[in-house]
């Protein structure tokens, strides 16, 4: 998108990387028609209840609205039922989700565990594949979220996500979060039975607790800041998560 469009990092962060919908950046309403008409609907109408069975198509499109506006946030299924007007069992939920992530929109990042069970039964931690599927929904301007550092350190956080769930699918390796008493780390790399951290600085403090905790029980290769005093945000979305190991 820079090469192609000369688009800003900002821009980037808030507009994604739709090249279709890249000439229309300039009117946002219409930009947000386009995303949300032309790519939201499309994948979800066309590529998943059409070719899956889906027997209650609202709550999908509920579950996906949602799951966009937490985007970097971690969100218990079962809380999530009372936010859903169409109430469905969590098995509903949990295979709404994969179909959602088998098209590429939205995905549920488990808790890193050393225990299988306990990674599959952890509440997920939402993350868009594409930052535009959260922009197009959100009903602030580009120009308002970016003069609001906390709002702002939010997409910086998903951009940082999006970069890694959809590098994970072909650089092979797993991606989680972690979190215990309030302690977390953005994301944990694993491939190769190598460990690496990674916490994104953005608008807003970086506690090293969860990092310390961490390190203390899993025993990580390498530990990295993205953003303010590690690796800038833009550099790392230039390169590939691989490097890091």
């Amino acid at each position: 998108m820079k090469k192609a469009f000369r688009w800003s990092l900002n821009q980037y962060i808030w507009f994604g990387g739709y090249p279709g919908a890249a000439a229309l950046i300039a009117d946002e309403e219409r930009w947000k028609a386009y995303v949300k008409n032309a790519l939201i609907e499309t994948s979800i109408s066309k590529d998943i209840i059409m070719l899956t069975r889906i027997e209650k198509p609202a709550l999908l499109k509920r579950l996906f609205e949602i799951g966009c506006a937490y985007s970097s946030q971690i969100v218990s299924l079962n809380k999530l039922q009372s936010d859903l007007q169409e109430k469905g069992n969590l098995t509903t939920l949990s295979n709404y989700l994969t179909s959602l992530e088998s098209s590429g929109l939205l995905g549920g990042l488990e808790k890193f565990s050393g225990n299988a069970l306990r990674k599959r039964s952890s509440k997920p931690k939402f993350q868009v594949y594409n930052n535009a599927l959260i922009s197009a929904q959100s009903g602030k301007s580009f120009k308002t979220i970016a003069a609001q550092p906390k709002e702002w350190g939010r997409w910086v956080e998903s951009s940082v996500g999006a970069h890694l769930i959809n590098a994970s699918m072909v650089e092979n390796f797993n991606l989680y979060y972690w979190n215990e008493n309030s302690r977390e780390v953005d994301f944990v790399l694993e491939k190769n039975e190598k460990l690496v951290t990674l916490e994104v600085k953005s608008g807003k403090e970086i506690s090293n607790e969860g990092i310390y905790q961490f390190n203390e029980v899993y025993h990580p290769d390498r530990n990295f800041i993205i953003g303010n005093g590690g690796i800038p945000v833009e550099e790392f979305l230039l390169m590939s998560p691989s490097q890091l190991f």
